[in-house]
């Protein structure tokens, strides 16, 4: 089943070339409360405004999980180490929806980047549970576009912890649905692809963390989950700022991304100027 947050924020379940609303105010409430009934009304797919399908309560950031990512560094002799088991909590109120705009704050950052990621939507309160428990805690997946501006993550990271320059407002491309776990057998058996202006940037494999799902889950389980929680679980190789070339491939305003999983689908999302969005310059150059 695919479910998705619509039009003002309705809550709703894909059927077909329809969205069928759902009995339940918001997406996190459809998972606290276990489900909902169909409210019986309707409305065609191609006529709905598809929204980020959950605000959670928490967002729990992982990284580190692919080992590919750490390896392309090395090519580029990025500054830190990526450690394994990193985690931060993502600001939730950066979020964005699918074909919603990424606003590049020119002010701040002149090396914007794009992270694809398989996200976990968790289905039930819990935590202190181990790695043969941690499935039955899973809801659905979701992609994640973890957009980063690359010189505030640098000297961030010179005091070992980064969250600022990932959690800037719209750097939380989320969607474009949930598909709960039926559709989804094997998380650890997805392809995966991010394209720019049509051009592929990242291709890789969930079979290729380094550790799986359930380990990430249980690992992180001592925080503590909530009902509508959503974790990441890191990014592949491709990104930007770890190639030959990072300045000519860092976002723009006129890009468009298109975040690909399979059996999830395609969140895409445009790329637009501080002017664009706010109808004014932006504010003067900050250095973070």
């Amino acid at each position: 089943m695919k479910l998705v947050t619509y039009n003002d924020g309705k809550v709703g379940r894909i059927d077909g070339e329809e969205i069928v609303r759902l009995d339940i105010p918001t997406m996190r409430k459809y998972f606290e409360r276990g489900g909902a009934d169909d409210a019986g009304q309707r409305t065609p797919l191609a006529d709905a405004k598809l929204r980020a399908p959950i605000v959670p309560k928490k967002f729990i950031h992982t990284a580190g999980n692919f080992r590919e990512h750490e390896d392309e560094s090395k090519n580029v002799n990025w500054s830190h180490e990526i450690a394994p088991w990193i985690v931060f909590f993502q600001n939730v109120d950066a979020i964005v929806g699918p074909d919603e705009p990424i606003v590049y704050p020119e002010h701040l950052t002149e090396e914007l980047d794009y992270e694809l990621e398989l996200a976990v939507i968790i289905g039930k309160d819990g935590k202190w549970f181990g790695p043969e428990e941690a499935m039955d805690y899973i809801a659905g997946y979701v992609i994640f576009n973890d957009i980063t501006a690359r010189d505030i993550q640098r000297r961030e990271m010179r005091s070992g912890v980064f969250s600022f320059c990932k959690a800037i407002d719209t750097f939380c491309p989320l969607g474009p649905w949930i598909v709960t776990p039926d559709e989804i057998p094997d998380p650890h058996d997805l392809a995966m692809t991010l394209r720019v202006n049509g051009e592929t940037r990242q291709t890789s494999h969930s079979s290729r963390m380094s550790t799986t799902i359930p380990e990430i889950l249980s690992h992180y389980s001592a925080l503590g989950f909530s009902a509508g929680d959503v974790l990441s679980t890191g990014t592949v190789s491709g990104v930007a700022a770890f190639s030959d070339d990072a300045a000519s491939l860092y976002l723009k305003p006129g890009d468009i991304i298109e975040a690909e999983i399979e059996r999830i689908g395609v969140l895409r999302n445009p790329v637009i100027s501080w002017e664009e969005a706010h109808g004014e310059p932006p504010p003067p150059r900050v250095r973070w």
